[in-house]
């Protein structure tokens, strides 16, 4: 039995000897867990909070928690929560001051625990964004110089090479700072019983690092199964035990199909190299905003060439390999790009019912498809309109989206010639012959009968 689990039966023992068995059945309900029963059925949402509302705080979050929901929502990742530094500082929420308290701004310790206690209440999980590989100048660690990289004279530097001059960047070759490093971690999960983390800039620490952290965390974590994203690009992420890695060249590459006009079929490719050393369930969570290139490149709509276009590469991205992500106001259609750092753009959530319907269409069916989420992949795609099947057993999906802004006549492979199916979505009966003809930015899932 480890320290958690004797913390806890002296708890439990306290609370029954004091006030019976109801108050041990109130504290267990307080501390409820949510369980994923594959990493591969996950659907992620990143909140950032400081634009989500006008109070910009945790709160305000948590009364949303139905609404996300109602997407087929299971995973919500929060942005940084921790205090900002205010040396040489541009207020960066990932210029980190102390890693295990919560900033004023977005409320108190209790707030956070209330948060993830009424989302596992409707079992959903919540992942805190970490961010390994820097900290703030004024951080409480900087104290111990030899925790951080350091310069000829003795300075503690930034991350070489980034131009993030607001942050210090740390020293994996010094194991107390690893150690603090994970103990802090593992703070989140025992006094929070969070489930996972995002980790920032996970390209930045090395990999010995990142084994530790991650086998250090599951095994914390006793029965509980933890996500773990990786946001980086190395291969040897999947290596270290993470379960996602980032699809920073799935997006780059359906930016340039989109601007450029670059051919379809370039998604094989992309998938293919993106996968290759990831063990099975093992996935990339790939999206069409995030609050990086929302707030430098501009909104998915201005990037994806409207709301039809948006839909269109948002189908692919959910339902093609991957873990699908959605950046909270992406599904209202805002319009306005949420600019870093992210204290004065808000979300209007009133704003185009009929276009966060058609998220809900798209993520509810991913959530009830098991050939969309675990199905073996073949794609038939040509230079313009994107097309496969998930198969899994008896049941297949055939997904085609035009990915252009001009009516194309698709020319269907041998396989998919003169076959029936469902449409997912209105349940109508739908024969394919020897051509689909498609408007600008339509896409059709349909379903095997």
């Amino acid at each position: 039995m480890n320290m958690n689990s004797l913390k806890r039966l002296a708890l439990n023992t306290l609370l029954l000897l004091c006030f019976g068995t109801a108050a041990i059945a109130q504290q267990q309900s307080s501390s409820t867990s949510f369980i994923v029963p594959d990493r591969r059925d996950v659907s992620l949402y990143q909140v950032n909070t400081r634009a989500f509302s006008v109070a910009g705080n945790l709160k305000s979050v948590t009364v949303r928690l139905d609404s996300i929901k109602a997407l087929g929502i299971n995973v919500i990742y929060l942005m940084p929560l921790y205090p900002v530094g205010t040396v040489n500082s541009v207020n960066s929420p990932y210029c980190i001051r102390d890693y295990t308290s919560i900033a004023e701004e977005f409320g108190t310790m209790d707030d956070l625990k209330t948060l993830v206690n009424t989302a596992h209440q409707k079992q959903m999980g919540v992942l805190m964004d970490w961010v390994a590989n820097h900290t703030a100048f004024d951080h409480t660690w900087t104290k111990n110089k030899s925790w951080y990289k350091q310069d000829s004279t003795g300075k503690i530097i930034s991350p070489p090479g980034t131009g993030w001059n607001d942050v210090a960047q740390l020293n994996f070759d010094n194991p107390d700072m690893r150690r603090e490093m994970i103990k802090s971690m593992k703070f989140w999960l025992d006094n929070v019983n969070i489930d996972g983390f995002r980790c920032d800039y996970s390209d930045g620490p090395p990999f010995d690092f990142w084994k530790e952290a991650v086998a250090s965390l599951r095994a914390a974590a006793e029965s509980k199964k933890l996500l773990l994203l990786s946001e980086g690009t190395r291969a040897d992420h999947f290596k270290a035990g993470f379960d996602y890695n980032f699809g920073f060249h799935f997006f780059e590459n359906l930016k340039k199909i989109y601007k450029d006009g670059k051919s379809v079929q370039s998604i094989d490719s992309i998938n293919a190299a993106d996968l290759k050393g990831a063990l099975p369930g093992q996935q990339y969570v790939r999206y069409t905003s995030n609050h990086d290139v929302n707030s430098s490149d501009g909104t998915s709509l201005s990037l994806f060439d409207g709301k039809k276009g948006e839909l269109a590469a948002f189908v692919v991205v959910s339902y093609m390999q991957s873990i699908p992500m959605i950046y909270n106001g992406q599904e209202v259609g805002t319009a306005n790009r949420l600019t870093f750092p992210f204290t004065t753009d808000k979300i209007d959530w009133n704003i185009n019912p009929a276009h966060t319907a058609a998220y809900k269409k798209i993520i509810k069916f991913r959530a009830g498809s098991e050939p969309i989420r675990r199905g073996q992949l073949k794609t038939y795609s040509d230079n313009d309109v994107c097309v496969f099947t998930k198969e899994l057993g008896s049941k297949k999906v055939l997904v085609v989206a035009n990915l252009r802004p001009k009516a194309i006549s698709y020319q269907l492979k041998s396989p998919l010639k003169n076959t029936r199916w469902k449409d997912a979505f209105s349940g109508n009966t739908k024969t394919l012959k020897t051509a689909v003809s498609l408007e600008p930015y339509q896409y059709m899932v349909l379903e095997s009968q």
